[in-house]
């Protein structure tokens, strides 16, 4: 039996990417950060709620003994959850603005894949995906025909720009780990007030496939659900 551990997995990208790993036959333990929210949405899901906050240390460090204590081992790890940041012109940003952003979409990777790691190091066939966007792609942002190329938002992009390096350094740095960055692709969830045109199952095909890869798929590589992305 596969154990796969999400954040931020009551809602959207996250939920649905657990509705179709149980659907695949693997033990979902649903992490997120509000609990009422985060139980009801295990509940739904036939899951186990974990309650994580991705950016306090303790509460991570309390969510990796509860799976340790509970389940021994983690053989996905999804580092799912993340925040768009303020929908307001770049002159108006500010340090706090960027601190929530990265605190969130990357030393929220990085906090929670540091308290998890023993557990990942103990599956046979160890698997890390972290959600990224294509949003982060340098060669996307300048190309004016995408979306991503049109759409501004320097702390969004540029965070993301950081989870799909920290995912390709992480993957050669464990050998023994397939590491590997999902773009979920433009799709309809709270981030754009559901205008995506993807649904939120397209959505989650990217993550899904690099969650049920077998041992000898790939590790480092930043893909949509159509295939390889550009960086």
């Amino acid at each position: 039996m596969t154990t796969t551990f999400i954040t931020g997995a009551n809602k959207s990208l996250g939920y649905e990417t657990a509705r179709r790993l149980i659907e695949a036959g693997h033990t979902v333990i649903a992490g997120a950060r509000d609990p009422e929210r985060g139980r009801a949405a295990a509940d739904a899901l036939g899951a186990r709620f974990v309650q994580i906050d991705v950016t306090d240390d303790a509460s991570v460090a309390a969510a990796a003994a509860d799976v340790a204590a509970h389940e021994g081992t983690v053989d996905v790890l999804i580092n799912n959850a993340g925040v768009f940041g303020p929908h307001i012109p770049a002159d108006q940003l500010t340090a706090d603005d960027a601190n929530e952003v990265f605190g969130i979409n990357v030393v929220g990777i990085v906090r929670v894949t540091h308290a998890f790691l023993p557990l990942v190091r103990k599956s046979a066939h160890p698997v890390i995906v972290n959600v990224s966007s294509g949003m982060g792609s340098f060669t996307l942002t300048q190309d004016a025909t995408r979306a991503e190329g049109i759409n501004i938002a320097p702390l969004y992009t540029a965070s993301k720009a950081a989870v799909t390096m920290l995912t390709t350094q992480y993957a050669k740095s464990w050998p023994g780990i397939k590491v590997n960055a999902a773009d979920p692709g433009y799709t309809a969830t709270d981030f754009n007030g559901h205008s995506g045109p993807q649904t939120v199952t397209e959505g989650t095909d990217a993550i899904v496939a690099l969650a049920t890869m077998g041992p000898d798929g790939p590790t480092g590589t930043f893909v949509d659900r159509n295939g390889a992305m550009p960086w």
